[in-house]
């Protein structure tokens, strides 16, 4: 790698690289990342994983990792999907979860044990924060989302599924 180049500059790279089915979201912001390792002076190798296994940004989101952090800073970059680690909703940072309720979208409750079925009932709507909503589909625009409906404002949101 160039010798002004650092992990921590690759790091500050991935921030660049948002997620295309929520722009506000970069790859770190929602624990994409799983490693870096330079593999010499000009070459880095990344590791991620999707949101969700079935996932058909993925191959996108890969293009864009190595298209940002090549551009930026003018190295060669591999990346690998990590077949070893299994995204969570919790790899989240509280700032992804911040930027999710500011775009409208309900983030994922902190998960403490496994997944049941009631975590996503009375789901507080982004809009007002109202608790009183019910789910009413499980099934979103996307494989990580399920549709809500908020009794207090009349609004319909989405929420971004918890996953363990």
């Amino acid at each position: 790698m160039p010798a002004t180049t650092s992990l921590e500059a690759v790091y500050k790279s991935l921030e660049h690289v948002m997620d295309p089915e929520i722009p506000v979201l970069s790859v770190m912001d929602l624990g994409m990342i799983t490693g870096v390792e330079m593999t010499s002076d000009d070459e880095v190798h990344i590791k991620m994983i999707p949101t969700f296994a079935a996932c058909p940004a993925v191959s996108f989101i890969q293009q864009g990792i190595k298209t940002t952090v090549e551009k930026e800073l003018g190295i060669s970059v591999t990346v690998e999907v990590d077949k070893n680690t299994h995204w969570q909703s919790n790899r989240m940072t509280d700032t992804a979860r911040e930027k999710l309720k500011n775009f409208g979208i309900a983030p994922p409750q902190l998960l403490q044990g496994e997944v049941r079925a009631e975590i996503m009932l009375n789901t507080p709507c982004p809009h007002c924060g109202s608790e009183h909503t019910y789910l009413r589909s499980p099934f979103g625009s996307t494989l990580c989302r399920a549709i809500h409906y908020c009794k207090s404002c009349g609004q319909v949101f989405e929420q971004f599924k918890p996953l363990e």
